[in-house]
């Protein structure tokens, strides 16, 4: 059997000694461009493999992050958002040689699994998506020693935990004011749910537009899927069946509503206005093609992984990033 090369084999074959290999293994920045560059092809040429389990001994990291879905099973493969969260966030780790690990938090057996995960110390932080106000995860993880960020505030502990997200509140508000000066008069809402940030700062937006007018009898609850959006659909058409405009705090659940206005023989956008939320690739296969708000949930999820790399390097301190939504026009107003 060939023998394994070692540290000592990249040493050679790079032409610097063993303690200059080992800095550029520990992303160390005191190396100079020319020995980097060495290292690297020599690691390249002996197909030398870094021994995670040492490293982790020295360093003191495992090499991974946890990606923490508080949501059911079955949302990460209907929600397209998830996909490309986790697709961006694979790859900018990757980028660091860190690896990342997929688990889900839908009930309380799932959340005492990944408690038990971090405080054992099998990652070095938690990246949080779709967490909930009061989620005693959360809770947890203040009292484990583990780097935590989340993808959008964690309502209630925006001061403990760092995020990104989109500035969903000026998207509602770009949203339903364009309903507005295209005329639309009786304009109803479906909510996210109101203990995610997305469900509140959303619902806020509407109403900061329609004041007075964004009233109860035009507001109905939504949990983002497709399903939801069309039960809520068909309460509303119940309620007030002289709306002509909705907007829809998810692509997923306007595409829901857009099946429901059908069903009750309302034309979109002649009868009733449909604007959607996330600009996902939902928004391009409806009928018709959805007006919607684009978050760039890329650029979010770029910003958490930096964010979550800042605080397991060792930063004390970082700050919450918000990033602006873009409202794009399409056939559903």
């Amino acid at each position: 059997m060939a023998k394994r090369p070692t540290i000592h084999d990249v040493a050679a074959a790079a032409g610097v000694s063993r303690g200059t290999v080992s800095r550029v293994l520990n992303d160390d920045r005191y190396v100079s461009p020319a020995s980097h560059a060495a290292v690297k092809r020599a690691i390249a040429e002996t197909g030398y493999v870094l021994n995670r389990a040492a490293r982790s001994l020295v360093t003191q990291r495992t090499g991974s992050v946890v990606m923490v879905l508080s949501e059911p099973q079955e949302k990460l493969f209907e929600d397209p958002n998830y996909s490309v969260l986790l697709r961006t966030a694979t790859r900018r780790l990757a980028e660091r040689d860190v690896s990342l690990v997929m688990m889900i938090a839908g009930n309380d057996g799932d959340r005492d699994r990944v408690v038990r995960y971090l405080r054992g110390g099998h990652a070095d932080g938690a990246f949080l998506v779709s967490t909930h106000a009061g989620d005693k995860l959360v809770d947890a993880l203040v009292d484990i020693p583990v780097a935590a960020v989340a993808q959008g505030a964690v309502i209630g502990r925006e001061n403990v935990i760092p995020y990104a997200a989109a500035d969903d509140r000026e998207g509602a508000r770009q949203m339903t004011r364009y309903l507005v000066e295209r005329g639309r008069r009786r304009i109803a809402t479906i909510t996210g749910p109101l203990d995610t940030p997305g469900g509140a700062l959303r619902l806020e937006g509407f109403a900061d537009i329609l004041g007075r007018k964004a009233s109860k009898k035009l507001i109905e609850h939504g949990d983002y899927t497709q399903l939801g959006g069309e039960s809520a659909m068909a309460r509303l058409l119940e309620r007030a069946p002289d709306l002509d405009a909705v907007f829809v705090a998810s692509d997923l659940m306007a595409a829901g509503a857009l099946s429901a206005l059908r069903a009750a023989g309302r034309r979109v956008p002649e009868d009733v206005a449909v604007g959607g939320f996330d600009d996902s690739a939902v928004a391009l296969s409806t009928h018709p093609p959805l007006t919607t708000i684009r978050q760039p949930l890329e650029r979010v999820a770029e910003e958490t992984v930096r964010l979550l790399l800042a605080l397991i390097d060792g930063a004390e301190h970082v700050d919450p990033v918000i990033l602006p939504t873009t409202l794009i026009v399409r056939e559903s107003t």
